[in-house]
């Protein structure tokens, strides 16, 4: 079973309207929700991340989420289950990275309880105030489809931590690719530049999952037609364009935006545009088919 199956179960017995998007928009609130796990041998392994980075990646990936929305990251709380041989020295530089990492995000309390792993989950609140939030469903014909930074640079990076003979020792990120694996940065200008100059409602996602999966995920929440073209993705040479597509872990944003938009703002790159008709991605002209496979599912076998 598909996570996206799970999470129409979920959404259709709790008959909720905030499920959908990276974060859940409580209005009368002024703030956004969002939270977040990281699950060791799932999302990381220990050989290869250092207590540190991974203090600094669960802030990052929940910020990011908090970015997707368009609102400001303001709090964090972080919840850790630890086996019972974890050391004083994890705590203290785990929590050392996620202070670096979190800036001018408070980090407001948490949990701490005994597991057979290391699992992390991490909620993150963002405010509301002077911005535009986005939503999946607010994609537009006529839209165009910008995104920040280059794609698929950290699935690079783990096929280098993964390979047998590599020669690249725990928590190094001397190189670019392992780097943007390790270390990822949440796109906060980049969410605040379009949040604080938009009028309109509009699309945005970070790309956690993959490109290609927030590209669907937009087409098929707001009923329309992506159309992209693949030459215009930002990558670095080397990288090929399954791991531009769907590597994942990235943490850059993707976002639907109308034209008139674009002469306020600088950062980004347009890959593409939003046409009508039936839910779908277009690449180079091209339907494609969502490939089960290719996308990023927890699940899979």
């Amino acid at each position: 079973m598909k996570e996206q199956e799970f999470i129409k179960i979920i959404k259709s017995t709790l008959n909720s309207p905030y499920i959908g998007d990276d974060c859940a928009y409580l209005e009368d609130l002024g703030i956004v929700i969002s939270q977040d796990s990281l699950v060791e041998d799932v999302h990381f392994k220990k050989e290869f991340i250092t207590p540190y980075q991974l203090g600094y990646k669960t802030v990052m990936v929940n910020i990011s989420d908090i970015c997707a929305s368009g609102a400001e990251p303001k709090y964090i709380t972080i919840s850790l289950s630890l086996p019972k041989d974890t050391d004083n020295e994890f705590i203290e530089q785990f929590y050392k990275g996620a202070k670096y990492a979190s800036k001018n995000v408070e980090i407001v309390g948490g949990d701490i309880t005994g597991s057979d792993k290391i699992y992390i989950s991490a909620a993150a609140i963002g405010s509301t105030k002077n911005r535009e939030i986005s939503s999946r469903k607010n994609a537009k014909a006529g839209y165009k489809v910008i995104v920040s930074g280059e794609h698929g640079n950290s699935a690079t990076g783990l096929n280098l931590l993964l390979q047998k003979n590599s020669l690249f020792k725990k928590g190094e990120i001397d190189n670019k690719f392992i780097k943007s694996h390790l270390m990822p940065e949440a796109q906060i200008e980049f969410s605040r530049r379009i949040a604080e100059n938009i009028k309109e409602d509009y699309a945005m996602m970070d790309t956690s999952d993959g490109l290609a999966d927030a590209l669907f995920q937009i087409a098929n929440a707001s009923n329309v037609i992506i159309n992209v073209d693949t030459a215009k993705i930002p990558h670095s040479a080397g990288v090929d364009m399954h791991t531009v597509l769907y590597g994942g872990e990235d943490y850059q944003l993707v976002a639907a935006v109308p034209e008139n938009l674009l002469q306020k703002i600088s950062g980004y790159t347009i890959i593409g545009d939003v046409e009508q008709g039936s839910p779908s991605v277009k690449l180079d002209g091209k339907i494609l088919k969502e490939p089960e496979n290719s996308l990023f599912n927890h699940f899979k076998e």
